[in-house]
């Protein structure tokens, strides 16, 4: 099959054949329909983030089941599936306490080490061992992955949108509704307003947030935001992001979410924070990068800081609501999906991603 291949930061992805061994025990292949272009991406591309290389990248994608490894029974041949970069081991004690996306075995083996639960990868070339990506690879024709990272979901739903429920929709969202937990009438504050942040902007109109500012230096982002929910918005290229912020809501807002995963950013979504208030990092920055914070102003003010992996998800049971809502008109994806490319286009769209012309471009094999 044809893949899309990462090797070092200094060399250009490449657009190859790849070997596709067959799933093993509690695996299933799945032919890819679309696969959406992420930041988490980017990072890889520019060596940002430790991951096992060589590689085949992307995590984010929807597909048909083609074939199913011994064992598996929770899906079948023809099922329409959202891949799900963490497929939860349903063993660990965070599995089993319901908080799937702390899974250990996600943690320690997939996401580290770039081989399936067996510690083994099914992808190769030439003879030459390559890794996957958070358990996923879906820059691809087609993937092999765990049976829980293949999450069935309704057949009319299209596959070339839902691919970014995936990633985008279920971090965004599930990062106000599960980690945050936000109340009906409460105020927020986006920061970054890509494909992740409108997410984040819509999951706090389904909270029923009073007030949603979203923040951005491109000011036809914010503009953007307002079709998501958001109801003010704050051109951050036009001086101090808080300060502006302190003139809408002197108080502060309860909630402020840091879409981007900058340091500045971080400390911006702490400084926003009204009293009781709570800051909650779902963007991802680079390895080792530090943010600071007055911790004496946290703890007066009753204030927190809380990191979300994944919008804290269950994704058999999230993933497939989340597709629900959209498809009854709850949610809007279409209009995150900038365009589509084919896959041996993959460099172009991290290029159109990385110039910031791009919410979500979907690769189609």
């Amino acid at each position: 099959m044809k893949a899309v291949v990462f090797r070092d930061p200094a060399s250009p992805i490449e657009f190859v054949d790849v070997d596709l061994a067959p799933p093993r025990a509690g695996e299933v292949r799945v032919r890819i329909a679309a696969a959406g272009v992420c930041h988490s991406d980017l990072h890889i591309k520019r060596g940002e983030w430790d991951a096992a290389a060589p590689l085949v990248m992307g995590h984010e994608g929807s597909g048909v089941v083609t074939e199913l490894g011994e064992g598996v029974t929770t899906l079948a041949v023809g099922d329409h599936v959202v891949l799900s970069w963490v497929p939860p081991c349903g063993e660990c004690r965070y599995c089993r306490a319901g908080h799937e996306a702390r899974c250990q075995k996600v943690a320690t083996v997939v996401a580290p080490l770039g081989v399936l639960f067996d510690g083994t990868s099914r992808l190769s070339r030439d003879g030459e061992q390559l890794h996957h990506y958070l358990g996923v690879s879906s820059f691809a024709e087609e993937v092999v992955v765990p049976a829980s990272g293949a999450v069935k979901v309704r057949d009319d739903a299209p596959l070339d949108v839902i691919a970014v429920v995936g990633c985008a929709v279920a971090t965004g969202v599930g990062a106000v509704l599960n980690t945050a937990a936000v109340e009906p009438g409460s105020t927020v504050a986006v920061i970054g307003c890509g494909g992740v942040g409108l997410n984040v902007v819509q999951g706090a109109r389904l909270a029923g947030a009073e007030r949603i500012v979203a923040v951005d230096v491109r000011p036809e982002k914010t503009q953007m935001a307002l079709q998501f929910g958001a109801t003010d918005r704050l051109d951050a290229s036009q001086g101090d992001a808080v300060e502006q912020l302190r003139d809408l809501i002197p108080d502060g807002v309860d909630y402020a979410f840091d879409a981007i995963g900058r340091t500045s950013t971080t400390e911006q979504a702490i400084r926003m924070l009204g009293l009781g208030g709570a800051a909650v990092i779902v963007g991802l920055p680079p390895t080792g990068a530090k943010a600071s914070f007055e911790p004496l102003v946290l703890a007066e003010a009753d204030q927190r800081i809380l990191g979300s992996n994944y919008g804290s998800v269950r994704p058999s049971i999230d993933v497939p609501a989340l597709v629900d809502r959209y498809m009854d008109g709850q949610l809007k994806i279409d209009p995150l999906i900038s365009g589509r490319r084919p896959l041996s286009e993959a460099a172009a769209a991290l290029d159109d991603l990385e110039a910031g012309s791009a919410l979500r471009t979907l690769l189609i094999p």
